[in-house]
């Protein structure tokens, strides 16, 4: 289902995950639940993976996440304020220690001069910390755009969990 880099991203995940006895959480927006995907693609995945939270609407960001309305009022659902406040929402919903967030700009339209089609913000929560990556894949498609975030949410996940 996912490209071989990916499942190998998710297989070391879950490797982690279970050594350590640590749970994890996804927040997704524009990908829609294809971290999670990949993620319980592995078998085994259950002992490290507590659940995912796709919060397309801004309504949803709130209700499920806790990501302060004033941060979607001042900086919008794609910007480094709302990843970061996805990542820490979905440890503080669930039962995971660690988490990854991606919100962003899939495409092909909702780009704008200051967030065009491509634009993603990625975040990372763990015992030590929250860590923030921006990427501009640029307008190479929504497919194109989810799978790229995909493959970097995994990586950025795996940084954090060493």
């Amino acid at each position: 289902m996912f490209p071989e880099d990916i499942r190998r991203l998710a297989q070391q995940i879950v490797a982690s995950a279970t050594e350590r006895g640590l749970m994890l959480a996804t927040a997704e927006s524009c990908t829609g639940g294809l971290v999670a995907a990949a993620l319980t693609a592995i078998p085994g995945s259950s002992a490290a993976v507590d659940r995912g939270f796709v919060t397309y609407s801004n309504e949803a960001k709130m209700q499920m996440l806790d990501v302060p309305e004033a941060a979607l009022a001042a900086h919008g659902a794609v910007s480094e304020a709302t990843a970061r406040a996805m990542a820490v929402g979905a440890v503080a919903r669930s039962r995971a220690q660690a988490s990854v967030s991606v919100t962003g700009v899939a495409g092909p339209g909702g780009g704008s001069a200051d967030k065009p089609v491509g634009l993603v913000h990625f975040a990372a929560a763990g015992p030590s910390g929250v860590i923030h990556r921006e990427i501009r894949f640029g307008d190479v498609g929504r497919d194109a755009v989810r799978l790229a975030s995909v493959r970097a949410a995994l990586e950025l996940l795996a940084g954090r969990l060493g």
